[in-house]
């Protein structure tokens, strides 16, 4: 992994710490990644590997120009932590964004206009290399830099590139969100077992080998989800009673479509 100059990783949290060991066991050399992480214990096994953790941007060195810039704090603490970085915009230099919310504008009303940004969106599997990333870049990142931001967020996952920065809202109601709504479908699937008379901890693991199961089926077949679907389902058979409830007017889809549009309207809220 070739990035032509440092990468400065800003946050060593949950997802900033999975891509860094993500770009570690893809061969970035340790000594090519500064962290900026407060809480140096949560990365005190990196540390140890070769990779230099501060404590705040006060302590990067005079002359220190990173070639890509990984914003990986919460966005509520955006404001506070991105004056510091300020300095880092020249060309050459592109800042990649993972903070839900804050968009392209609000990084070039920060940084300056001429700021090469890249807004993304991951979602949490990312912390087992399974996640998927949608990401968007400004006028200003070069055709290499968004190839070296993309082998970045490659991995923890997938990634695809929308050049229409407004689909970023329902990729966060899909994907950013969709890992809550399997694991309530979990925790539904689960409760339905119990309600039919399934002891509940048989029906908890039920639910969670059968969701888990059926998620890693999805991965590895090239078949469309609808044809899965028929696969598992025999005319006149148990599932297909159960698809019928489930595939009704009133049932699944419907349901996931206003959840959906929810999520959609409250990202498009928050960014605003």
């Amino acid at each position: 992994m070739n990035l032509g100059g440092p990468l400065l990783l800003v946050g060593g949290g949950k997802m900033g710490g999975a891509l860094l060991r993500g770009w570690l066991e893809r061969g970035l050399p340790p000594d090519e990644v500064t962290v900026v992480e407060p809480n140096a214990a949560a990365l005190a096994d990196l540390a140890g590997r070769g990779v230099r953790v501060l404590p705040d941007a006060s302590a990067l060195p005079e002359g220190f120009a990173p070639a890509i810039v990984v914003l990986a704090v919460k966005p509520q603490v955006m404001n506070e932590v991105l004056p510091a970085y300020g300095r880092f915009v020249r060309p050459g230099t592109v800042f990649l964004s993972i903070a839900a919310g804050k968009t392209i504008a609000y990084f070039e009303g920060r940084l300056g206009g001429g700021a090469a940004v890249v807004r993304a969106m991951p979602n949490t599997p990312a912390a087992v290399g399974r996640g998927i990333t949608v990401a968007c870049p400004n006028a200003a990142v070069t055709a290499d830099r968004k190839a070296q931001c993309g082998a970045l967020l490659e991995a923890v996952g997938e990634v695809a590139w929308v050049e229409d920065e407004a689909l970023l809202d329902p990729v966060t109601a899909v994907s950013g969100g969709g890992p809550a709504y399997v694991f309530l479908l979990i925790e539904c699937l689960a409760e339905a077992g119990v309600q039919a008379g399934l002891p509940a901890e048989l029906a908890m693991r039920l639910a969670r080998a059968t969701v888990t199961g059926a998620g890693e089926l999805a991965h590895r077949s090239s078949e469309p989800a609808s044809v899965l679907r028929q696969n598992v389902t025999s005319p006149g058979g148990t599932t297909l009673e159960a698809l019928k409830v489930l595939m009704a007017p009133d049932g699944l889809q419907p349901l996931m479509t206003r959840a959906v549009a929810a999520a959609t309207r409250r990202s498009r809220e928050l960014a605003d």
